[in-house]
């Protein structure tokens, strides 16, 4: 609707089966009523000498715009009655419409059979028992199968242990002296391969803020205190390398399968002498897509073993079998309820993609957090099953079920303010953590059947340490037990005998080349089933050309008049413009989503940032030029400009980079902002810059002196320029004003076509600082505070 005004196109220029967009747009009304409030006040009503019509109304005319004083009224009121109509639309939409996409998400083995029953169709048998006790068996039975790929169990030990924060400043206006808030105070205890040990504490007790200072995730405060890893001091480098941390959050790319998302993150996290062969795999996954194969990138020295390629398919078959993942192999992740995985389908998802690196230490987040009791012990079931692998396992977990409770194998108890309340075993039926809390005097015996976390947390409370007169933190370093814990590091922080420091040559599991191929990998398959992005975006892309050919049909042809230059000048203007921020709007989400995926994977130390940020560049690369060629072979002969395979070239040579360098700009805004919605006004203040110093509305011949600069800093401006050099730069035309058009670019615009070599530079060099600064953006900015 915009182009139909006279900024680009005047009335009287409109084709008549466009001429209709014109008179239906609210952007008309209100440009003609703004010319005529101005152009026919006063400061304009003067005439000049040999015209018979005043200067404002010459200048009206001039531009096509309606020169009567009514037509501000009109404007006012077409504008009121849009408002109206559009308001009365969005209610009705409101109203009537629904989602484009239900809420689906896929179901569980569990859940069928549970309709299966409903429907008489009756599930095999099951053995009696309680659900800990079916647990506990089947964790015998995976306990027996062992692992294909071999790993190296690790504990983990920490002592005293202090975690603080710089002190809020609302704390500080309240009369608060100190410089710091303290988190946790003093924590000690051991984590042991093979145990499954719960992180418990009542809301703000710090459970969290423990497992991601053990884990390494915290990216601010201040920790002190030991950590030991078998006995020798823990290295954050080394330790992501052997660890896991499955995030409350589980957070996946949507547009992968669960077969895709485990094999990515074991080619990026397994050593490179079984990574190489994963890579076959995943050639295999990439024709299932019908992606393009790309050059895969093995490492020469290990071979390729025929023995080792079937050994590590086995290993990732194993952990999709462990996690009961198998039946979903294909199915698409999707977004959380959206469509895609159930939440107790993402949390199997989200131990898969953690236990296929390997790892000997997993922290879990939550697991079961948000789950009914059905979907909990599913989760519970998996959990346990990578327990009996020998690896050491820690949980927070929230007020859980007795059967989820009794899962465990240990339990680490903290209270408000940080500090540690028991650290022990929990026995069967919870009967050492009862006979630990009954020994303290006053504190009241549990009920036959009463669930034993709840009993602990409810007879544990501040307020409960009050009435008894107690600190339960004291009563704990005070006990036996905690002599007993304190042995029990000692003991662990001596390394066995021959045992080494962790220590790996290189920073990253595989190599930067290796990690760009994988990362390019996973957004060559994002991007092909991603057609909510790339196919609206070529379908925009194609109505964009069809509506601006037909607008502005053989305007490149038509060079007798001034106007005519504009007008097509003003085609090529607004169509690299629309289309440049449709591309850099539609992008910003699609980064959005990727990035907080990208958070984790960072965390994990799945790849190098940059090698993460080149592959999200490269990927634009080939579809924008497929964007771009579709534009140019509709736009260029239905505007009639000059077939000649240099300007053709060019044309599509400035569009491509136009295109691109609006792509990559979307993609930086998200990267320095911390959500696509504030990026998204970012870019818009940035667009209506461009826009003001384009050169186009107000040539640089006509910019003041100190406000030039904006223009050579311009991006779009070195578009308009490339585009009119281009196609009318060498033009011997003769115009209506008795001039070339070449020296009418030259002297109004101030364009010379021997300038283009230049623009062309400049223009590459605008895609490449754009799409640079993503990258360092990216790298070097976390909005993910912990």
């Amino acid at each position: 609707m915009v182009v139909a005004l006279w900024l680009y196109l005047p009335v009287d220029e409109v084709k008549k089966w466009w001429i209709w967009g014109y008179w239906a747009s609210p952007m008309m009304y209100a440009q003609n009523a703004i010319v005529a409030n101005e152009f026919l006040g006063d400061s304009w009503n003067k005439v000049i000498p040999l015209a018979n019509e005043k200067l404002g109304v010459l200048v009206l005319k001039a531009r096509g715009c309606f020169a009567k004083a009514y037509w501000y009224w009109i404007g006012v009121g077409a504008l009121l009655g849009f408002v109206l109509v559009f308001n009365l639309f969005y209610t009705l939409a409101l109203t009537f419409l629904n989602p484009l996409k239900e809420s689906r998400s896929l179901k569980s083995e569990d859940e069928s059979n549970e309709e299966d029953d409903k429907s008489g169709v009756h599930a095999p048998p099951q053995a009696k028992g309680s659900d800990t006790e079916q647990l506990k068996s089947k964790a015998e039975l995976d306990r027996k199968k062992g692992m294909i790929l071999p790993f190296e169990p690790h504990c983990i030990t920490f002592e005293e242990v202090v975690y603080s924060v710089d002190m809020p400043q609302e704390m500080k206006a309240q009369g608060v002296t100190e410089d710091r808030l303290l988190l946790l105070r003093g924590i000690t205890g051991a984590f042991s391969p093979g145990v499954l040990t719960a992180l418990m504490g009542v809301s703000g007790a710090g459970k969290t803020t423990l497992m991601d200072v053990l884990a390494g995730r915290k990216t601010g405060g201040y920790i002190e205190g030991s950590i030991k890893v078998s006995g020798f001091p823990k290295t954050q480098e080394t330790f992501a390398r052997i660890s896991g941390y499955c995030e409350q959050a589980d957070i996946h790319s949507p547009h992968l399968t669960v077969h895709e998302s485990v094999l990515y993150s074991a080619w990026l996290r397994l050593a490179p002498e079984v990574n190489s062969e994963t890579r076959k795999v995943v050639l295999k996954s990439l024709q299932s897509v019908r992606a393009v194969p790309f050059t895969l990138h093995f490492n020469k020295s290990t071979g390729t073993n025929k023995w080792l390629c079937n050994w590590l398919q086995m290993f990732v078959k194993e952990v999709m079998e462990l996690v009961e993942l198998n039946a979903w192999g294909q199915a698409l992740v999707g977004l959380p309820g959206v469509n895609g995985l159930s939440l107790e389908q993402r949390k199997r998802l989200t131990i898969a993609v953690e236990l296929v690196a390997n790892p000997s230490i997993i922290f879990m987040d939550e697991p079961t957090s948000g789950l009914d009791a059905r979907a909990a012990a599913i989760v519970m079931r998996i959990v346990r099953k990578t327990v009996d692998t020998g690896r050491t396992v820690v949980c927070t977990i929230h007020q859980p079920g007795i059967d989820i409770f009794e899962a465990f194998d240990e339990l680490l108890l903290m209270k408000q303010g940080g500090q540690e309340i028991y650290v022990g075993p929990l026995g069967h039926n919870s009967c050492e953590l009862i006979k630990y809390f009954e020994g303290i005097e006053g504190v009241s015996k549990i009920k036959d059947g009463y669930n034993p976390s709840t009993w602990m947390l409810e007879i544990s409370t501040a307020a409960q340490e009050v009435a008894l007169g107690v600190d339960f933190a004291d009563v704990y370093k005070n006990s036996e037990l905690y002599k007993r814990n304190k042995a029990l590091i000692e003991q662990l922080n001596m390394p066995s005998p021959g045992a080494k420091e962790l220590h790996f040559s290189t920073q990253y599991s595989q190599s930067f080349l290796s990690q760009f191929l994988a990362c390019l990998w996973k957004q060559r398959c994002l991007y092909w089933r991603n057609t909510e992005y790339t196919a609206v975006r070529f379908f925009f892309t194609t109505i964009i050309a069809l509506m601006f050919g037909t607008m502005f049909w053989k305007v490149g042809s038509k060079r007798g008049r001034r106007q005519d230059l504009f007008n097509a000048m003003g085609s090529m203007y607004a169509a690299v413009l629309f289309i440049g921020v449709q591309n850099a709007s539609s992008i910003q989400p699609v980064v959005n989503v990727e990035r907080t995926v990208f958070y984790r994977e960072k965390a994990a130390r799945m790849y190098s940032p940059m090698a993460y940020a080149f592959a999200q560049v490269a990927i634009e690369l080939p579809y924008i030029l497929v964007q771009t060629v579709t534009y140019g072979i509709i736009v260029y002969p239905l505007m009639a400009f000059e077939w000649s395979g240099a300007r053709f070239f060019w044309y599509l040579f400035f569009a491509y980079f136009t295109f691109l360098f609006f792509t990559f700009f979307g993609m930086m805004s998200v990267a320095i902002t911390p959500n696509y919605h504030i990026a998204g006004i970012i870019s818009t203040a940035f667009y209506a810059i461009w826009n003001l110093f384009i050169g186009f509305l107000v040539p640089r011949t006509k910019i003041p002196i100190w406000w030039r600069w904006n223009y050579w800093v311009c991006p779009l401006a070195w578009s308009l320029y490339g585009l009119t050099v281009s196609q009318f730069g060498e033009v011997e035309d003769v115009l209506d004003t008795g001039e070339t058009t070449k020296d009418f670019l030259k002297s109004y615009f101030g364009f010379r076509h021997e300038f283009v070599g230049v623009v062309a530079v400049v223009m590459v060099g605008w895609a490449v600082v754009f799409a640079f600064l993503f990258a360092v953006f990216i790298k070097i900015l976390d909005f993910q505070h912990r």
